[in-house]
């Protein structure tokens, strides 16, 4: 068993392993975000990548989700740990709010999101895009460090890396979506792929634009609020990650995919 972790905006660096390895490592979807980083957290084998590199120097558009996800798996990872930033499209999920989101939206336009090209073709289930034995072990952790956190919740991934205007912020909230971002899709697909159980940890940094009586989204804005929540991010996960057991799960992770492939 090795636990993944994915730093998204905020909370991509390598420094919270013990044992610190950085490696170089090639796939055959061509390069990867950057180095990956290996070592252990609370004795547990542990990967950690930055998805938008180590200078966050990648547009959410140019992330090669399937050179990340291919060499988190020959690196041998089992469980992925996402961490996003998200704008909240509901008044109850403040800036600063956990979201462990169980569903997804994709308005992205450009990405690959199969491993499966030419003669083979995998339709993957997508009914439970997300480990439900990995989000009940966030939810109930969540609890007990009393984090301000919503156990489930619908997020809509745009292709970025524009914010969205408010006509989309106010579509996006009639179809019932909770927030907003520009990377869960195609990664948690990606990911069920690989059979690998991912679960994500969304942060709620703004309101998005559609609320009308204060400033709107900006890039200083999402920084802010994830540097002054990264100790909870870090707190939950070396929470987590001791915990986490190799065992099968509701949402079939790692065996849909045998049945997926026509």
């Amino acid at each position: 068993m090795r636990i993944g972790i994915i730093g998204g905006s905020g909370f991509d660096q390598p420094n919270i392993l013990n044992e610190l390895k950085r490696l170089k490592v090639h796939t055959p979807y061509g390069r990867l975000s950057g180095f990956v980083a290996t070592g252990k957290i609370e004795g547990v084998d542990c990967v950690v990548l930055s998805r938008h590199g180590d200078m966050h120097s990648i547009l959410p558009s140019d992330v090669n989700f399937r050179a990340n996800i291919y060499a988190l798996k020959e690196l041998g990872v089992t469980h992925i740990l996402a961490t996003t930033a998200c704008g909240s499209l509901k008044e109850d999920i403040k800036p600063g709010d956990f979201v462990f989101i169980d569903q997804f939206i994709d308005m992205t336009k450009k990405r690959p999101q199969t491993f499966y090209e030419g003669q083979d073709v995998c339709h993957i289930p997508m009914a439970k895009p997300f480990c439900d034995y990995l989000s009940e072990l966030l939810i109930e952790n969540a609890v007990k460090l009393g984090l301000r956190h919503h156990s489930k919740g619908t997020v809509v991934t745009i292709e970025g890396p524009r914010f969205s205007s408010r006509a989309e912020s106010n579509l996006f909230r009639a179809w019932g979506c909770d927030v907003i971002n520009m990377t869960t899709v195609p990664e948690c697909v990606l990911a069920r792929e690989a059979g690998i159980h991912y679960a994500s940890i969304a942060m709620a940094t703004d309101y998005d634009c559609w609320r009308i009586d204060e400033e709107s989204v900006t890039a200083e804005m999402v920084s802010k609020i994830m540097k002054e929540n990264v100790a909870n991010v870090k707190k939950l996960i070396f929470n987590v990650i001791p915990l986490i057991k190799d065992i099968n799960c509701k949402s079939h992770c790692v065996d849909s995919v045998k049945w997926s492939i026509m």
